[in-house]
């Protein structure tokens, strides 16, 4: 005989708390060696659901739930960053002192300490006499530098170049995106970087691949993601230090300033190949973490 009893549905699983989510995420984060994991967990909940870091926190505060479709989105990623794929690339993007910049695959993704290269860079280039000063960035990768010029120094002409076509798809996509009608990019070789500029240029920047050849990143997601061409510089890590070195010679006028990032340690043989190449007042300067990142001298 069949029962009569009326059959009584599973009540509704309780909606996932947006806190918990979050804070699950930043412990198998931290678990995988990710420092800023809380930081990580945030800012991939405020990319899953369109808003900001800031909008994610007070949401967890008010408690707030976050969609089924979104916790299924969100656990991806997390479990994808746990494997040190970069933060940039699970987003698509990197904050590079005012600007938001478009990176993944094939470029290198641009760091916070290179925001200080580019102040070095664009102070020389505000305080250039002309009225219309010429930058140049050499190796431009995303155009982090070429385009912190252009949009902080308006009045003056910023030209970029890449070699590299993979990291180019992103140049192209970034210089398109900001839209400073003041910055040109060319798909060309640095050494062989816009000879119709010679003795007009007040500042040549690069951020050059700089890691000496056996040297092994520490980070994986340097070590395993960011081009290698990006990223080693011959033995010592100076080849491409010593051909910037005679570019920028040949671009600058007298007076102009170039401005090289550079590994901690590398500062005093940076000065001496400048010094040696006939470049002058040549001087490093630290990171804010204290640690030296970037050499400037004078074209005489």
């Amino acid at each position: 005989m069949e029962s009569s009893a009326p059959v009584i549905p599973p009540a509704p699983a309780d909606p996932l708390g947006l806190a918990d989510v979050v804070r699950a995420a930043a412990e198998r984060l931290s678990g995988a060696g990710i420092a800023d994991a809380v930081v990580d967990a945030e800012l991939l909940a405020a990319h899953v659901l369109g808003t900001s870091r800031g909008a994610v926190q007070a949401s967890a505060f008010r408690g707030d739930a976050i969609p089924d479709a979104a916790a299924a989105a969100f656990d991806e990623l997390v479990a994808r960053r746990a494997t040190r794929e970069p933060l940039q690339h699970l987003t698509g993007t990197a904050p590079f002192r005012h600007l938001e910049l478009r990176v993944g695959p094939g470029v290198f993704v641009p760091r916070p300490e290179t925001e200080m290269v580019a102040q070095l860079a664009i102070d020389a280039l505000r305080a250039a006499a002309s009225p219309a000063p010429v930058a140049v960035d050499l190796g431009t990768g995303s155009g982090a530098i070429a385009l912190a010029m252009a949009t902080e120094v308006p009045h003056a002409r910023v030209h970029a170049a890449e070699n590299s076509v993979d990291a180019f798809i992103w140049t192209k996509e970034n210089f398109a995106l900001v839209g400073a009608e003041n910055a040109r990019l060319a798909f060309i070789d640095l050494e062989r970087a816009f000879p119709e500029l010679d003795g007009t240029v007040s500042v040549v920047a690069s951020n050059p691949p700089y890691v000496p050849d056996a040297a092994i990143p520490r980070d994986p997601e340097v070590r395993f993601f960011d081009p290698p061409a990006a990223l080693y510089g011959g033995e010592d890590g100076l080849d491409v230090v010593r051909v910037l070195s005679g570019v920028g010679l040949r671009l600058a006028h007298p007076g102009g300033v170039i401005v090289i990032e550079h590994g901690e340690w590398q500062g005093e043989a940076i000065r001496g190949i400048l010094s040696a190449d006939g470049w002058r007042a040549a001087a490093t300067h630290p990171d804010l973490t204290m640690r030296d990142r970037a050499t400037t001298a004078i074209r005489p």
